[in-house]
């Protein structure tokens, strides 16, 4: 059974910087994708960034490009989304998932398994 667990997230003022971690068990990040959502209440969820598990290609949201950083750790079965700059605008709850293509992409009907969410506060 493929699990995928987030952590890092929290609390922080506009400028700061957060870490996301997202371990996954049951599948390998070196031969499936991953990707970063987000759900800002009252809102839909939407893509924040991607990560292809061939050569490490990446792809973010206009709005986080320039700010956020998605990598991987194939050793550690782990990606990350490395936060900087934050705004209040980021403020959401942040999913992980997993994608069996090559990218995932930004849609999420090309992810199968997803985390259950860790929790982003910007405050101004």
């Amino acid at each position: 059974q493929v699990q995928l667990v987030e952590s890092g997230g929290g609390s922080v003022q506009a400028g700061g910087s957060l870490s996301l971690s997202c371990v996954a068990s049951g599948r390998s990040f070196s031969n499936h994708a991953g990707g970063w959502f987000r759900q800002a209440p009252g809102k839909p969820r939407e893509f924040v960034a991607a990560i292809s598990w061939t050569d490490g290609r990446t792809y973010y949201a206009d709005s986080v490009k320039g700010r956020f950083t998605i990598s991987r750790d194939n050793a550690r079965n782990t990606i990350y989304l490395q936060m900087n700059s934050l705004k209040p605008d980021d403020t959401a709850v942040y999913y992980c998932a997993t994608s069996p293509f090559e990218v995932g992409g930004t849609w999420e009907s090309r992810y199968d398994f997803w985390g259950q969410g860790t929790q982003v506060t910007v405050s101004s």
